[in-house]
C-alpha cells in the first residue's frame, strides 16, 4: 500500500494534476532509468525505456489500483518496456554488450580504482550472458534491492519461481566470473 504522501500525488495526477505527475516522475526517475539501464546496458537506450515507461504510467495511471507500491508497478512497467526493447535490438543484430564508459565514478561521484572498474566490468559482462528472466530477477532483488515477494509481483511469478531463478542466476553468474577471472591471469 503506497505511503500516504504517494498516494495524495498519485489521486492529483489521476484529477490531472501535471504537478503531482512531475513529482512522481521526479522521485522514481532515477530508479526506473537505473533498472533499464541494468537490462539494456546502454545510456540512451536506458532513457529511452524509463520515458516511455512514464508515458505509459501517464496513459494509463487510472488503472492504478494502489494495492501495491507506486514503484512496484513502474518498475513491471519498466521491465516490460525493457524487454520489448532487447527483442528489437536482437532482431537488428547480434547483441553486443556496450561496456559503460562512464564507470569511472561510484555512485558516490568518487573515482573508482582499476581494480574496482574491472571488477564491475566483469560482473556486467556476466550478469548480461544471463537468460532474460533470470538476469530480471538477479537485477531486480541484488542491484534494485527489492523483496523476493515484490520481484514476483512485478515479473508476475511466484516467490519460489524467483528464488529458483535468482539461485540459477547468481550460480552461473558465479562459473561466469571464475572463467572470466582465470581467462584473465
Amino acid at each position: 500500500m503506497p505511503d500516504a504522501d504517494a498516494q495524495q500525488l498519485i489521486e492529483q495526477a489521476k484529477e490531472g494534476s501535471h504537478d503531482a505527475f512531475r513529482i512522481l516522475v521526479e522521485r522514481h526517475m532515477k530508479q526506473a532509468y537505473n533498472l533499464a539501464y541494468g537490462f539494456l546496458n546502454d545510456h540512451d537506450d536506458a532513457e529511452d525505456v524509463a520515458q516511455e515507461s512514464f508515458v505509459r504510467v501517464f496513459r494509463s495511471l487510472n488503472t492504478f489500483r494502489a494495492d501495491a507500491e507506486f514503484s512496484t508497478w513502474l518498475y513491471r512497467i519498466v521491465h516490460n518496456v525493457a524487454l520489448n526493447r532487447l527483442r528489437q535490438r536482437k532482431a537488428r543484430a547480434n547483441r553486443q554488450a556496450k561496456l559503460d564508459h562512464s564507470l569511472a565514478e561510484s555512485a558516490a561521484g568518487s573515482p573508482l580504482s582499476l581494480e574496482e572498474k574491472d571488477t564491475r566490468l566483469h560482473v556486467e559482462r556476466a550478469l548480461h550472458e544471463l537468460p532474460t528472466l533470470q538476469r530480471s530477477v538477479v537485477l531486480l532483488r541484488h542491484i534494485e534491492g527489492l523483496s523476493t515477494k515484490q520481484v514476483g509481483h512485478i515479473l508476475g511469478c511466484t516467490e519460489g519461481t524467483v528464488k529458483t531463478h535468482l539461485h540459477r542466476g547468481l550460480k552461473k553468474m558465479k562459473r561466469l566470473l571464475e572463467y572470466i577471472e582465470r581467462g584473465e591471469q
